[in-house]
């Protein structure tokens, strides 16, 4: 029998059996990741199915890439039109699309106007895939502006990062890595990062030196802990960047697109970055697609003809989606819900962490929280979560990370909660 072909409406995209699956990537797959024994067959919504039929809420939302939810209609829509309509295919990037064009444009005025200090010239795009190529950009864009403007020397320009953060896996970036895995073995490294704690302001001053370029922060870390820094520490990298001329670049892959009750996790500090980096949930978290933005002056100062260059980046099916999901977080006031609802789910399990004696602390913004456990080892609950039919992960060993779709109503949360009251509070009465 081909092993395409459905036998239910729960097979999915084949009829192997589970145990097959999970063979196969034992035996043809890279062990990089650690997996919970489940095989997803469908996604919808904020839902996951297994070839049973048997549905998970999906608490985590592939790192916030599904924001939109999985399969949104008016992405999933727009992508087959394209597929359909004969421009969804890769191009050399020697001819213009319509399809760019029309993504650029709308990704441009997403942000408010970044780099204000250099004018108000709009801002520019250039996109990529995966979040970590954005990053490479961001790096890129920071460096040059250190090497033509600043007058420092090829190759000695310095960017100040955090420790903990979580930027991607590339060699440049893992070689700043706080997490010895990402980098043992690995060398030689990437030099031309100096690693601060997170949150400490007077670390970043005496880190910043005449080689100092940039600094690259998440405004709040997912895989660092779900850590948020304290108030004030945005709004004291924005003066110490405006101090020394230095470029401040914000990491919104994972906490931008409403993911903590706002557009962008900078407006929290009401201060404005001079670059941001956006990704998985740009596409509708249905193909990758990746962002650096600044404004046009620095864009068009960092860039020029043969500087740059991504044979998918920005192609055809990547933009109709990007577009699309733009519009959906627009029309349907995402990151006002994303606010709403995680201020109530924040509470609830609050509630919870109050009579468990597992919960060390909860903290979040929006619907990004997450609930750090005493044993550190968050990874036990996650396990008796998909039991009770939750996916959720943990987050640096000691944090289980609570960040579902931001389209969750009332009665996923509900489904929710009662299953982590199981775990935390009710096995233990």
């Amino acid at each position: 029998m081909d092993v395409l072909e459905k036998r239910t409406p729960n097979a999915g995209f084949s009829t192997v059996p589970d145990k097959s699956i999970m063979a196969y990537e034992e035996q043809f797959g890279a062990h990089h990741y650690e997996r919970l024994h489940m095989v997803v067959r469908r996604a919808r919504g904020c839902w996951l199915f297994d070839e049973k039929g048997n549905r998970y809420l999906d608490g985590l939302a592939a790192y916030s890439a599904a924001n939109t939810g999985h399969h949104h209609p008016a992405i999933t829509t727009a992508m087959i039109k394209a597929l359909k309509g004969e421009f969804a295919s890769v191009l050399s990037n020697v001819v213009y699309t319509d399809p760019l064009g029309l993504f650029l444009a709308e990704a441009a005025r997403f942000p408010p106007q970044l780099a204000e200090r250099f004018g108000n010239n709009g801002n520019k795009v250039l996109p990529k895939n995966g979040g970590v190529e954005s990053v490479e950009t961001a790096i890129k864009a920071m460096r040059y502006y250190g090497y033509s403007q600043k007058g420092i020397r090829d190759g000695n320009q310095e960017i100040i990062v955090f420790a903990n953060s979580f930027h991607g896996r590339t060699i440049s970036v893992v070689s700043f890595s706080s997490t010895e895995k990402y980098r043992q073995g690995f060398g030689p490294l990437t030099p031309g990062f100096v690693s601060v704690a997170f949150g400490d302001l007077f670390a970043v001053k005496n880190a910043i030196n005449a080689n100092t370029c940039g600094i690259l922060v998440e405004p709040m870390q997912g895989e660092g802990g779900m850590a948020i820094p304290p108030k004030g520490f945005l709004k004291g990298l924005r003066q110490l960047a405006d101090e020394n001329d230095l470029l401040l670049v914000c990491d919104e892959i994972q906490v931008g697109m409403g993911r903590t009750g706002k557009d962008f996790c900078f407006e929290h500090e009401e201060i404005v970055p001079d670059g941001v980096i956006l990704g998985k949930a740009l596409a509708g978290g249905l193909v990758p697609l990746s962002v650096f933005i600044t404004n046009a002056w620095l864009m068009d100062l960092v860039f020029s003809k043969g500087s740059d260059g991504s044979t998918f980046g920005g192609y055809p099916l990547a933009c109709v989606a990007g577009t699309a999901a733009l519009r959906v977080f627009e029309k349907e006031q995402l990151a006002k819900g994303s606010a709403t609802k995680g201020a109530v789910l924040k509470q609830r399990i609050q509630a919870i962490a109050d009579r468990s004696p597992h919960v060390k602390e909860v903290r979040g913004k929006g619907l990004f929280i997450g609930i750090e456990v005493n044993s550190g080892n968050a990874m036990a609950f996650c396990k008796k979560l998909l039991d009770l039919n939750v996916i959720v992960n943990d987050s640096h060993g000691h944090t289980i990370r609570i960040s579902p779709p931001l389209i969750i109503n009332d009665h996923e949360m509900d489904f929710l909660v009662k299953r982590l009251e199981t775990v935390l509070v009710d096995e233990n009465s």
